[in-house]
Formats: structure tokens, C-alpha cells, sequence
């Protein structure tokens, strides 16, 4: 392991011994349950464990993605400062966010995110021989089928898509997109989701990394 990795924090390992204690046997795989147990860590909720899906093999797909060095792209500044201490305490791993490409204001019937993840997706796989970016989905549903869209249109898909877009507007029907899709992911059903819980799956699996 890294420096600053070898030793957790008393409470943290605290923390998660009781986590596994109130979830039980899940049936999960190991990273699978690192990706949960880190979720419930960051909401206080063990029902969570209920919404939480994954596609075949999308935690060792993403590991190796993020390990090959693919830049992780958010929806949110949140989420990217939730995410970039465990990347730069592991694989110094780039963090970057749709809103760097996104314009000043909102397109007429779309959303700046939206905007922005799709000229975000032109420039950052330009390098085809990189792999493709993790991508955080945490707050805007917008941007989660602009990415679909734009994947279905021919475009590179991500390496994985943690798509956890919470609130009531286009939530579900983004959701169930991803779940119909190809696209390697991991995502909640229903309502719930944000920055701190998509940041949460990202940084199980960096820790797994090192």
C-alpha cells in the first residue's frame, strides 16, 4: 500500500466492522462489497444495499480502467473534491469536471452539464490509445443521457459510469437507461444519489488499487 493507505483510521475500521455486522452476507464479490460498504460508510443507511446494482464485472472493468490511468470526469465540483484526496493519495489519478467544458449558460432545452459532458467526451478521448475516463454521475440526470446519447451515436463508451444522479426530475428514466444499456456501470435505484455517495464508490475502488 501507499503511504497515508497502511493504516486507517480507528474509528473508520470501527465504523465498517459494524457495517459488516448490520449488512450480514450479502453475496457480493470483494469489491463489489468494498463499493457498498463505503456507500453505507458515507449515507449512515444499510438500506442502501438494496438499490445498489452493478453490471457484470463493472468494479474490476473500472479498477483496471482507473489503474491503466483513465482520468475520472464528474458532474459536480462536489463530487471532484470528494474524490480527488483518495486520487491523489493512491494513483495520482486526474480529476476533472464536466463544467470545465460547459458554457455560461444553458442551451435552450438542455443543461449546462450536459453541454459540457458532451464536448468533455470529444476532448478527452481524442487519445484512443488512453483508456476511455470513469465517469461520476452524482447530481445531474441531464448529462447522464447526454453521455447514453452520445455512446449510442457511435462514440467511445466510458471505461465505467458510476451513475447515482439523485432528486425527481428524469432521475428514474436516466436510471433506467444505464440499466438497459451496455455501458459498464454501477448505479442506485430510484431517488436516491449525490456527489458524496458516487465519490464514495469511486474512492472503494482506488483503495482497492493500491
Amino acid at each position: 500500500m501507499m503511504a497515508g493507505m497502511t493504516q486507517d483510521h480507528p474509528i473508520f475500521t470501527e465504523s465498517i466492522r459494524r457495517i459488516r455486522e448490520l449488512l450480514g452476507d450479502t453475496g457480493l464479490q470483494a469489491l463489489e462489497q468494498d463499493v457498498l460498504e463505503r456507500l453505507v460508510h458515507s449515507s449512515g443507511d444499510p438500506s442502501i444495499a438494496e438499490l445498489l446494482r452493478f453490471s457484470p464485472g463493472a468494479c474490476e472493468v473500472g479498477l483496471a480502467a482507473l489503474r491503466a490511468g483513465a482520468v475520472i470526469l464528474t458532474d459536480t465540483e462536489m463530487a471532484a473534491a470528494a474524490v480527488t484526496p483518495m486520487a491523489r493519495r493512491t494513483l495520482r489519478s486526474t480529476v476533472r469536471t464536466v463544467l470545465e467544458w460547459a458554457p455560461d449558460q444553458a442551451p435552450k432545452e438542455s443543461t449546462r452539464t450536459a453541454e459540457g459532458i458532451q464536448r468533455a467526451w470529444s476532448s478527452l478521448n481524442e487519445n484512443v490509445s488512453a483508456p476511455a475516463p470513469v465517469v461520476l454521475i452524482g447530481s445531474a440526470p441531464t448529462a447522464l443521457e447526454c453521455l447514453l446519447n452520445t455512446v449510442a451515436a457511435g462514440a467511445r463508451p466510458a471505461s465505467l459510469i458510476i451513475g447515482m444522479p439523485v432528486g425527481f426530475v428524469g432521475v428514474l428514466a436516466s436510471k433506467a437507461r444505464l440499466a438497459e444499456s451496455e455501458q459498464c456501470h454501477i448505479r442506485l435505484e430510484g431517488t436516491r444519489g449525490g456527489a458524496g455517495l458516487v465519490a464514495a464508490a469511486a474512492n472503494a475502488l482506488l483503495r482497492a488499487a493500491v
